[in-house]
């Protein structure tokens, strides 16, 4: 069945894959074995994401693209940097989880630009990842209680020099391989926020305030919320 964002099918991944996360939350919130249980299996989730997706792709009966086979696109990198932001509580890396998976993956789950049909295993494990990022992404403030550098701007900033960085990157990668990974050298096939911000590659342009300025309202819940000492810089 072929799959399309915002049917029945969508709305029914969308709705396990909330209710799985917000289970381990609430799991991981609730003492301090769960929560090590929880920790480590979104992190080892996250780091086994590409290979699954690889395993996927190749049980899969549509050919093989360099951006299914190579992990390069933002949320492949996102789902690593995940990973080891659990593992070892790096600040950057927490900083990164937090910003790209609630600005970025987020986005990817509302409007998925995956070719697959509904249920075969390239289907299953990108909404596995997705979810898996985002889960990370709300489990370092919420359960492990990180929070952003101060001033406000800071760990924004740092999200956004990030993100730019990605972007120069998938551009250089694009040129040299004749691939779209990030979407940088032209919109998605379906339906994304990148179809109202103009063409390409005037909408490399549009990204950047937009970026940073979502960067910069996520920061504002925690840094409101914000108790326990700041990561250092």
């Amino acid at each position: 069945m072929p799959f399309h964002p915002f049917s029945r099918e969508h709305l029914a991944a969308v709705t396990l894959g909330t209710c799985i996360t917000a289970a381990l939350l609430i799991a991981a919130k609730s003492n301090a074995r769960r929560q090590h249980i929880v920790t480590r299996l979104l992190a080892i989730t996250n780091l086994a994401a590409y290979p699954l997706n690889l395993i996927a792709w190749k049980t899969h009966d549509q050919a093989i693209s360099l951006e299914n086979l190579l992990p390069l696109h933002l949320c492949d990198i996102a789902a690593f940097i995940a990973g080891f932001a659990l593992l070892t509580g790096n600040p950057l890396l927490r900083t990164l989880t937090y910003f790209w998976g609630l600005a970025a993956t987020l986005q990817a789950l509302i409007t998925p630009a995956i070719s697959a049909d509904f249920l075969t295993p390239p289907f299953i494990t990108f909404f596995i990842q997705h979810f898996a990022i985002v889960a990370a992404a709300i489990h370092i403030p919420l359960v492990e209680g990180w929070r952003p550098k101060s001033p406000l701007w800071k760990s924004p900033f740092d999200a956004y020099l990030g993100a730019l960085a990605y972007m120069l990157f998938s551009i250089a990668i694009n040129q040299w391989l004749g691939t779209n990974f990030g979407f940088t050298s032209r919109p998605p096939d379906k339906a994304s926020m990148i179809d109202h911000l103009g063409p390409w590659p005037w909408y490399l342009a549009s990204f950047q305030p937009l970026a940073f300025s979502l960067f910069f309202i996520l920061a504002i819940p925690l840094h409101r919320l914000q108790t326990a000492r700041p990561d250092p810089p």
